[in-house]
């Protein structure tokens, strides 16, 4: 049965186009949470040496593990699985679910659709955008996926959270799925 009273949004984007800062506007209005198929790799690699460095040849190192993880055991879906579960459980009413690949995109989707409503979300900061070039399959191709939305992140940070979270009760009211506010729901 499909619960309409919860609602994940994969989340995706360049780096440094304020995905975890739009994510935390609307954590901080509804009972909202966000996850990264990045996580366990991320782990594994600080407890392996990574420093916590986020240039690109970190970027493809981090990109590279994934991969080799994604084909050995497929670790980074079975853990977003994981803690779908746990969500579908808990208090939260969205969930935003961080992921770069397309396939992993596609795979995740497959796998929820016919718990809740979901969508996929991908933010972008410029209208005409070149493409970017960072050294990994992770981060070249994040436009290359179907997306149900897109966000254009170009307003200053003082004026971005009201815009966003305009744009955001429009995915919620397209997708039928009525969230709780922390303090009333946003209007």
């Amino acid at each position: 049965m499909l619960r309409m009273d919860k609602i994940v949004i994969v989340i995706n984007g360049e780096a440094e186009v304020g995905k975890d800062t739009l994510c935390d506007f609307v954590i901080s209005e509804f009972y909202a949470e966000k996850i990264s198929s990045i996580t366990p790799i991320v782990q594994i690699a600080k407890e392996n040496g990574w420093d916590g460095t986020k240039d690109n040849k970190s970027r493809k190192f981090l990109s590279d593990l994934k991969r080799a993880f994604i084909d050995f055991n497929n670790l980074p879906t079975t853990y977003l699985c994981k803690e779908f579960e746990r969500f579908l459980d808990g208090e939260n009413d969205i969930l935003f679910v961080h992921i770069r690949e397309s396939d992993q995109i596609s795979e995740f989707m497959d796998k929820i659709k016919n718990a809740c409503a979901c969508c996929s979300l991908l933010v972008s900061d410029r209208v005409y955008k070149k493409p970017a070039c960072w050294g990994n399959e992770s981060d070249d191709f994040v436009d290359s996926y179907g997306y149900d939305y897109r966000y254009q992140n170009r307003k200053p940070l003082e004026d971005a959270r009201e815009d966003f979270l305009e744009f955001f009760q429009g995915i919620l009211d397209d997708k039928g799925v009525c969230a709780r506010g922390r303090v009333g729901k946003f209007e």
